[in-house]
């Protein structure tokens, strides 16, 4: 009924728009949010005259006299750019979003399971342990929002405003506070953080399928074969860089449970295929042309519209000890200062740890107190959280209550019947606790203050001992010709006999964290003799790093960071290519981010080879695609039969003895190679057909059949003519109404689909679900970056679609095409550059 409404209101709009002449009613509609990028505003939140400055690609570079009035006017600017994004931002970090979209069925889990979760509370114990220079930092950015928001009806910020108030949902704008930008912080950490689903997954393999196949499923990673990020060489760490890990076969207390958490189709939620990470390399001495660093990124994120990345400059005139910023690269918008970047001296990238940082604890209630809880043979009070859902359309709101322990929140509380859409209430049964750092009070946001004014080795350090969520791997590289990683982060380490891969008792202390890894003892390189540092989301160390560790806290606990990683088809290959190609400038750099190799498939291949078919023209297929050069092109046919015989493979190998809700994804091709020297393991078995017992061959046949005659149906009987960016596409989804499904609204504010090379495991990682009927792009190089530190106007970037929020800005979609086909605008840095760019200047003054 709610989408025959929404139909009905947007054909009696259109009707409207043309009776009365519409075209200047759309043209005020769909233009009218469009911000001032040049001429003269005054903003009586400002000290000083602020200059802005954007080139041809709306790249705006701030030029202020004070702290104050640089992310006062960084505020401003990302709210005249990404308002909406930013609005929706906070709801979701809020668990509101039904006050923007009306109430949904399809979402109310999400928003239930937000505030269950607590992020909004944990954001404002965030604010309440910053220092006083970082709150200051934090208010003028919300200040310069709030600026602008004050200038503008609800109707000119954003488009989205007139169409969902055409639904029925009234919407109120509140002023922007520094924790709507602390709450985003948390959202992002969520989803960089999620390992808790892996123990859930663990648990219902271990007791569905047992110990053996489970780690057949999810195998440790291969020491022997992939290079880990710090490597043997490296070791041990020394005070020169201050300024083989495998899972038991019967887990510790393994706890069983039923848990659901929520979804939506709004939410974010982690990646489920971890292969899918991020790229970050440096080099320099003689693995460079020029001798000095150069320093490349590109963070792999869901994929989305608009960009989750906002590029900026934001520079201090004079800069000095009052105002000593002067950095450029990639922000969030609702944050502020850079991410991602550089600024006079050094430069940073990033890519994702993966760290374990989330428990599970199986929770004893009082059968005669639901809000008691056993602890060490005692019953410990819960403490109760009221939470109220409110609907932007006027529903009824819904209120419940949130169950906490000392442990953490009771997460599987309150499931929602599906035959009647009822809240359950308290879950006695088999409740789950949930520890994870991110409910700690974090110093995110002081760490990003202090990264972005670093200037060197020493002061880089500094600022990450403070960056404490989400764990990331950082490379860093400096004008004087230096390079390192640091691991930063609060990761906990455990008892000897705790894993951390499942959910545990908690109804005692033996599973409870011992304490946090000192940052000074947290993996680091400086200055490697290879001249060169390369991370992919692969583990961070070799297994000895821990024997270390571990003596270092004591003895007798469990330090490992974390078991589950990327398995180093993309932290080899680039290591590869690195050696390769050097000595490397910003060209090679430029290659390697868009390297289609599939390294997988190249290794995969021989078993493939050395089938018998009975059917000549699958035999004709098989020897077909032994021609390719195992290249995920765009017009590559053969990795389109390939992709179809890795998600037919995926199916037929662990589809029929999963447990129930669990689907395995790209993450499997490597458990399934490790499996191709045995035969006889179980699950090549076909569960389904009785009493045979299939093995390798059988299922790597059945495979290529199913797979060569999709491919035909879909892709036509002219192979040649196969494509796989035909399959491979990528289509950048705003929300909300970009799931409206009403053609008229998507069509005004989707982009897409267009054509992607790369795939999981591949260093251009265009990440896709591994199932046999979707190949569309579910994550991806979310920016790609290039610093050279011989000379910073010499560095380029792209992100992935644009910088403007408004569909219809010119700077919304300009940069999709450069960013599928591997290619870069400049990324000025000093004033001339950034001057001789400049296509419109936008002064604000107080």
């Amino acid at each position: 009924m709610k989408i025959l409404r929404i139909i009905l209101l947007v054909l009696l709009l259109v009707v409207v728009l043309v009776a009365a002449g519409g075209f200047m009613l759309f043209n005020d509609m769909t233009r009218g949010p469009l911000p001032a990028q040049a001429g003269a505003l005054t903003s009586s939140g400002l000290q000083n005259e602020v200059e802005i400055l954007r080139d041809e690609w709306g790249i705006a570079h701030i030029y202020a006299s004070s702290v104050h009035d640089l992310f006062y006017a960084q505020g401003y600017t990302h709210a005249q750019d990404r308002w909406w994004q930013m609005e929706f931002n906070r709801h979701i970090g809020s668990g509101t979003i039904q006050e923007l979209t009306g109430k949904q069925d399809d979402v109310m889990g999400t928003d239930m399971f937000i505030r269950t979760v607590g992020w909004r509370e944990a954001a404002e114990r965030d604010w309440d342990a910053l220092d006083d220079e970082t709150q200051a930092v934090l208010q003028a950015f919300t200040d310069g929002i709030n600026a602008y928001l004050d200038q503008r009806p609800a109707d000119d910020l954003a488009l989205e405003y007139r169409l969902l108030g055409l639904t029925g949902v009234n919407i109120e704008i509140e002023p922007w506070t520094p924790v709507d930008t602390l709450v985003w912080s948390k959202v992002m950490a969520w989803n960089l953080t999620g390992s808790y689903d892996n123990d859930l997954t663990r648990a219902a393999l271990f007791e569905t399928v047992g110990a053996d196949m489970t780690v057949d499923y999810a195998p440790p990673f291969p020491f022997d074969r992939r290079p880990t990020i710090v490597q043997p060489d490296d070791l041990p760490l020394t005070g020169d860089s201050l300024g083989a890990e495998s899972v038991s076969a019967a887990p510790s207390r393994l706890m069983a449970g039923n848990f659901t958490q929520g979804s939506s189709r709004f939410f974010s939620a982690p990646s489920e295929d971890t292969g899918i990470g991020s790229n970050n390399w440096v080099a320099t001495g003689g693995m460079t042309e020029s001798g000095l660093p150069l320093l490349a990124n590109d963070p792999h994120l869901g994929i989305q519209m608009p960009s989750i990345w906002y590029e900026i400059g934001l520079h201090c005139q004079p800069q000095g000890e009052d105002c000593p910023f002067n950095v450029v690269g990639f922000s969030l918008p609702s944050s502020p200062g850079v991410v991602i970047g550089h600024n006079d001296r050094v430069a940073w990238g990033v890519t994702n740890v993966g760290a374990d940082v989330q428990d599970l604890y199986q929770i004893a209630v009082n059968p005669d107190n639901p809000l008691q809880y056993q602890w060490d043979g005692e019953w410990r009070d819960m403490t109760v959280r009221e939470q109220t859902i409110s609907f932007g359309d006027g529903e009824p709101p819904v209120t419940f209550e949130v169950r906490e322990t000392h442990l953490g929140p009771i997460i599987n509380d309150n499931q929602i019947d599906e035959e009647t859409g009822e809240l359950l209430g308290f879950n006695n049964d088999d409740p789950l606790a949930l520890r994870w750092t991110g409910l700690e009070p974090s110093t995110l946001s002081r760490s990003l203050v202090l990264l972005n004014k670093a200037q060197d080795w020493t002061q880089f350090r500094e600022a990450l001992s403070y960056w404490d969520i989400p764990s990331q791997n950082f490379v860093y590289a400096d004008v004087d010709g230096n390079i390192g990683y640091q691991t930063p982060g609060r990761i906990p380490y455990r008892a000897a006999d705790h894993e951390g891969i499942v959910p545990v008792d908690g109804s005692i202390s033996d599973y409870e964290w011992r304490g946090y890894v000192p940052f000074d003892s947290l993996p680091r390189i400086y200055n490697p003799e290879r001249e060169f540092i390369v991370t992919a989301n692969q583990a961070v160390v070799p297994p000895e790093f821990y024997d270390d560790l571990n003596e270092a806290l004591g003895g007798d606990v469990n330090s490992r960071l974390s078991y589950d990683w990327s398995y180093g088809y993309r932290g080899q290959r680039i290591n590869d290519l690195m050696r390769e190609l050097a000595p490397l400038n910003a060209d090679d750099y430029q290659q390697i981010h868009g390297d289609n190799l599939n390294v997988a498939a190249l290794e995969m291949m021989p078993f493939i080879e050395a089938l018998t078919f009975t059917d000549d023209a699958q035999t004709d297929a098989r020897d077909w695609l032994l021609t390719w050069n195992f290249r995920n092109d765009m017009d590559s046919p053969q990795a389109a039969l390939f992709a179809i015989f890795t998600a037919r493979l995926i199916e037929n190998v662990f589809s029929d003895q999963l447990p129930e809700d669990i689907e395995a994804g790209g993450h499997q091709v490597w458990s399934i190679y490790e499996m191709l020297d045995t035969p006889e393991n179980p699950w090549w078995d076909d569960a389904g057909t009785g009493g045979s017992v299939e093995t390798r061959d059988d299922i790597l046949l059945r495979s290529f059949s199913e797979a060569y005659q999709q491919a035909v149906a879909a892709l036509g009987e002219n192979r040649d003519q196969w494509r796989w960016g035909s399959l491979h596409t990528a289509t950048f989804v705003t929300n909300p109404l970009g799931l409206s499904g009403i053609d008229l609204i998507e069509n005004m504010v989707n982009r897409g689909p267009v054509e992607t090379g790369g795939g999981f495991e591949i260093v251009n990682a265009t990440g896709w679900s591994g199932r046999v009927d979707d190949y569309t792009v579910r994550s991806l190089p979310s920016m790609r970056m290039i610093v050279d530190v011989s000379n910073f106007d010499n560095s380029q970037s792209i992100h992935t679609t644009g910088q403007s929020g408004h569909a219809f800005s010119e700077h919304y979609d300009d940069m999709i095409e450069l960013w599928r086909s591997i290619e870069y605008h400049p990324m000025p840095f000093s004033r001339e550059a950034v001057e001789a760019a400049a296509k419109n200047r936008l002064v604000l003054s107080p």
